[in-house]
């Protein structure tokens, strides 16, 4: 109908529809009005289905009130009701928190691109280009083919359920007959892939990938039993984890790929919501038990060390072993004890506190140990060993969970969790871990043993666990993998095989298999209607004795009742077949004439690396550090033992780490300078000390300044002991004594775990301040094969302010020497050693009147220069009087690291973290019997750092200073660049007293060309005050050095001897 002018504007252009539409689309107003006859058919429908909406309510309401009814009319307690009561508030409380979480994970997963741009400091367009994230990938495309392909793999999984696994569970009990799936519907919501990560596989033939999965979806699937007029099903679910994928083996031939191998490495996370007669899963209780009890199908399925195969090519071979491969390890863990544990038992009402009854999980993936209640104990000492195997390195983690033990429900002490890779890396990993979640650390020491195919080592391995104690099994010496293939022309089901209770008629079996060693028993699954099983499993056992243990196998029908078959096999055959491994038909006995079973068994013995084993060492035993092979009296290749003898550092010996320290900026320091009198305030000339593992550090002062920028980067080497403490400590510099302006603490524990803090730290004991630091835990590898990497990373993030970073960490432990020469006509001499590195050094301690002293220390540097950096041993003897009368000097460069070592006389044993050092030593005289110059020498390294175009000098220390008067001199250094002599070119190191050998270890810096520099000559004076009151200096000797001719490029440490003011020195 049109509208006439009077009744309204006309719609404007915006409103009008862009094509024409059928009049059932238009609004009402263009349409005639209705007859008023007609007028009530459209709200009829409307109003009957409110009026049913009302009774359906009520009739509900009327329900609930029925068991009411129901016991009053019986007379039945209040108390009947007031528990019915509860228990259905608390299955709604249990209910709505599930369903709230599922609406809160798909609105998260549904706006996650506008979340994530919304929580963002920058936005995706304002991120750079060159940002990336290699390790975990995005794999939107993948997600788009899921949710394209989600559809359709509804109805695969409605065919599925429908024809194969109904009919199953009907078969399996009389009692589910009439079982079905009444709805299967995966819902609109797919599975997204949230990140890939591919590992390099172990093998060229495999392909590693890790899909993180998060599913949150509106799955529904239910279920009836007609029979009992049973409903039940779910209705939402949740699942999220790591699954691995793995690709193999790789073929010349499509696809490609022989199978897909799919599993969990960790158990991933289950939330289901249950539909039907499943409802009552929903009871406060009766949840978690019941999605604990779904968890542990799915880790039978689908958890390490199972997983799923999805053959991709017709008679793929080895199936068996690609679904169950051998592991890659044992790992031994020695659960030791435990300090600091909270305590959680209360009495009299929590008025006095208790101690804890701990006891302690030990989980790798689906293997879990328990140990046994330590009662009344907050440090408790458990002592026992578990074994477990190893499947996938990296993604398995070991945890370690400790509890307290009550009646009712175990209290939550805290866990723990490693890597296994750290493990692997390590071999032997003996430490400290800290409690998540609680208080408290746990010791563990952790083994990590190597599968060997071989029994050559067999015996080595036996001895060496007979004088291990272990509880609460004793150590294995092997493991035994059982590929259970298939077996054939087992004997039919008859009436006269079974008991006379048991009726049965002659059929086919149902066989499984029983796999026995010693008391540990092992079970298949069952076959059902075949004489011919094929069960392609795999079973793991631990050996405590290959020699004497025997494999014992019962093939039953799945009553147990009917032995079908058996066999025993003793393992001493396998330790004679080539590699261990038997794979062959074995007869059965007490079968059928022509029953057998096929099997694969692989054995591997379990070895722990002799390297990591601290031997006891036997005086006088011959090994690699005997320089006179021809002595007879050192024993033969006869005698002697086959492996030679090795110093035996304690277990934390080469288990430092480096922690790299970035003093970066501070903000809101409080003002300390002030003027006139105080009248005038001004700011702060603010620098920071630290203090950690017995050293001390210091940042330069910032002048004038309340927010000062430092960029400082100091490097400590650390142990992992526990309770240590980073001090930090912030002052102003002032003329007399400096100011206090806060402090504060960093537990190592923390960054000793993470690896990583960078952390605003608020300081303590002032008004206002906080100090930016950032923490590196630096891990050393026993490899050099990423030493060029390091060294570019650091000469990249090299400060001004701060001394050259290392690069690699230098272990030496000190054992002994022998033979050590004796000077005429004087007793045995008290030898000590000093092991120098650059400008640090160790010494040791003296052993009194021996020429074979034993040091039995260890010591550790920092190494900045690897290719160019030596190390410097001297074998000094000290009298009574304090005075050096006798030394030896050996001295060797990493540049020989090929070299074995070439001496006459006796040697000490040193080791060092790997790579082993192994270097030629050259004998050196010793400068106190045979002093180099009259006026002694200093030592100083020289190098142009050409990044940033300085030239570098350390002024390490002088020796055999001269002493003109009646005490000792104040020596120090002066440095002078010619030929300029003004303030700018001139350095000078701090000053020491009284000594004839001072030690300075100072660097220096000149900012110039290296044309420039090559040009100039360094003038080196080592000086003396004269007096405390006098300005007169007095010269000790110098030495010039022409830099034209010398190499700036390699900077080694040199001793030059001292002249007087005319000559030039030497080195």
């Amino acid at each position: 109908m049109e509208r006439s002018p009077g009744e309204g504007p006309s719609p404007s252009p915006m409103d009008q529809p862009s094509a024409p539409s059928d009049p059932t689309d238009q609004s009402p107003a263009a349409h005639a009005k209705p007859d008023p006859g007609s007028g009530g058919q459209p709200a009829g429908p409307g109003a009957a289905g409110e009026a049913l909406a009302v009774l359906t309510s009520f009739g509900r309401r009327l329900l609930v009130l029925i068991p009411v009814y129901l016991a009053g009319a019986v007379g039945l307690s209040v108390g009947f009701v007031l528990f019915g009561l509860a228990l259905y508030l608390g299955w709604r409380r249990v209910r709505d928190e599930k369903e709230r979480s599922l609406r809160a994970a798909r609105q998260l997963l549904d706006d996650e691109e506008q979340l994530t741009a919304k929580t963002l400091y920058m936005s995706h367009r304002e991120l750079p280009a060159w940002v990336s994230f290699p390790d975990v990938e995005k794999a939107e495309w993948l997600n788009k083919i899921v949710a394209q392909v989600w559809p359709f793999l509804g109805q695969y999984m409605e065919k599925l359920l429908a024809e194969t696994v109904a009919p199953a569970v009907r078969g399996s009990n009389p009692h589910l007959q009439t079982f079905t799936f009444t709805r299967v519907e995966l819902g609109e919501k797919p599975l997204r892939i949230i990140g890939v990560k591919v590992h390099p596989g172990q093998r060229k033939e495999q392909i590693l990938l890790d899909l993180n999965i998060s599913y949150v979806g509106d799955v529904q699937i239910d279920v009836e039993v007609k029979k009992y007029f049973c409903k039940a099903g779910v209705k939402g679910m949740q699942l999220h984890g790591v699954l691995r994928v793995i690709l193999e083996p790789l073929i010349g031939d499509l696809p490609f790929v022989g199978a897909v191998s799919m599993f969990f490495i960790r158990r991933p996370t289950l939330d289901i919501n249950w539909t039907g007669m499943t409802n009552l899963l929903d009871i406060p209780g009766l949840s978690s038990l019941s999605d604990t009890m779904i968890m542990d199908s799915i880790a039978a399925f689908l958890v390490l060390p199972n997983r799923l195969l999805v053959p991709l090519v017709p008679d793929l071979q080895d199936v068996a072993q690609l679904r169950s491969p051998l592991p890659r390890g044992i790992i031994r863990i020695h659960l030791l004890t435990a300090q600091g544990l909270s305590s959680k038992d209360k009495y009299v009402k929590g008025l006095i506190e208790g101690k804890s009854d701990p006891y302690a999980l030990v989980r790798l993936g689906t293997q879990t140990f328990c140990s046994r209640v330590i009662d009344e104990e907050l440090n408790p000492q458990w002592g026992e060993t578990y074994e477990v195997m190893v499947h996938e390195v990296p993604g398995q983690e070991i945890e370690v969970e400790v509890f307290d033990k009550d009646p009712d429900k175990d209290d939550f002490l805290g866990r723990m969790k490693l890597d296994v890779g750290k493990v692997l890396q390590a071999s032997v990993l003996d430490d400290w871990f800290p409690l998540q979640g609680g208080q408290g650390q746990v010791h563990l020491r952790l083994e990590w043993l190597s599968l060997l195919s071989d029994a050559e080592k067999l015996e080595q391995v036996l001895q060496w666990n007979r004088g291990v104690s272990s509880r609460p099994e004793p150590p294995s010496a092997a493991i035994l993998v059982v590929y259970l293939d298939r077996a054939q022309d087992l004997p039919m089901v008859t009436s006269e095989l079974y008991p006379p209770q048991l009726k049965k008629g002659n059929k086919e079996p149902n066989p499984m298999v029983q796999l026995s060693i010693q008391d540990v028993t092992q079970e298949s699954k069952a076959v059902y209607s075949t004489n011919c099983p094929v069960w392609e499993e795999a079973f793991r056992f631990f050996l405590q004795d290959p020699q004497s243990q025997e494999l014992d196998v019962q093939v039953k029908d799945d009553s147990r009742a009917l032995t079908l078959g058996a066999l025993t096999l003793p393992l001493a055959r396998l330790l004679t077949a080539p590699e261990l491994i038997l794979d062959q038909w074995f007869q059965l006995s007490s079968s059928g004439p022509n029953s057998r079973l096929y099997m694969k068994l692989v054995m591997r013995i379990l070895y722990l690396d002799s390297s990591e084993i601290c031997f006891p060492t036997v005086p006088g035993c011959p090994g690699a550090w005997d320089m006179d092979s021809e002595n007879p009296q050192r024993g033969s290749s006869v005698d002697a033992p086959p492996r030679p003898c090795h110093t035996t550092p304690d277990s934390q010996f080469g288990t430092e780490h480096v922690l790299r320290i970035h003093v970066l900026e501070a903000q809101d320091l409080i003002a300390k300078d002030r003027f006139l009198g105080g009248l005038v305030k001004g700011k702060s000339d603010p620098y920071v000390k630290l203090k950690l593992a017995g050293q001390s550090f210091r940042s330069h002062v910032v002048r004038e300044d309340l927010n000062p920028r430092w960029n400082e980067v100091f490097e400590v080497i650390v142990t992992s002991v526990p309770g240590q403490e980073l001090e930090v400590e912030v002052f102003d510099k002032d003329l007399d004594k400096d100011d206090f302006l806060g402090r504060c603490k960093v537990r190592l524990t923390t960054v000793l775990n993470s690896g990583f803090l960078d952390e605003w730290l608020t300081l303590e004991d002032v008004p206002s301040g906080r100090l930016h630091l950032r923490l590196e835990r630096l891990t050393p590898r026993p490899t050099a094969a990423e030493l060029e990497e390091v060294l570019q990373v650091n000469s990249l993030i090299q400060t001004q302010k701060s001394a050259e970073l290392a690069a690699a960490l230098l272990s030496i432990y000190m054992e002994r020497a022998e033979d050590l020469s004796l000077r005429k006509g004087t007793k045995h001499p008290s030898p000590y050693a000093t092991l120098t590195v650059g400008d640090s050094s160790h010494k040791t301690k003296t052993i009194s009147q021996t020429s074979a002293p034993v040091w039995d220390e260890s010591a550790s540097f920092l190494i900045r220069k690897p290719h160019t950096e030596s190390l410097e041993l001297q074998i000094l003897v000290s009298q009574h009087s304090g005075v050096e009368a006798h030394s030896h000097s050996y001295s060797h460069s990493s540049s020989s690291l090929s070299e074995e070592p070439e001496l006459s006389g006796g040697l000490p044993h040193i080791t060092s973290s790997a790579p082993e050092l192994r270097q030629r030593l050259t004998h050196v005289d010793s400068p106190l019997e045979a002093p180099a110059g009259p006026l002694g020498q200093v030592k100083l390294t020289l190098w142009y750092y050409s990044e940033e175009r300085k030239l570098v000098s350390i002024v390490h220390g002088c020796r055999s200073l001269r002493q003109n008067g009646r005490d000792p001199p104040d020596p120090y250094v002066s440095l002078l660049l010619l030929p300029d002599k003004n303030r700018g070119t001139k350095r000078r190191t701090s000053q020491k007293k009284r000594t004839l050998s001072p030690e300075f270890n100072e660097r220096f810096e000149w900012e110039l060309p290296l044309d420039e520099a090559q040009r100039r000559k360094l003038d080196v004076s080592v000086k003396s005050n004269s007096s405390f009151m006098s300005r007169e200096r007095e010269l000790l000797g110098k030495v010039q050095l022409d830099l034209a001719e010398t190499d700036l490029s390699q900077g080694v440490a040199r001793w030059y001897d001292l002249m007087d003011d005319k000559d030039k020195g030497s080195s």
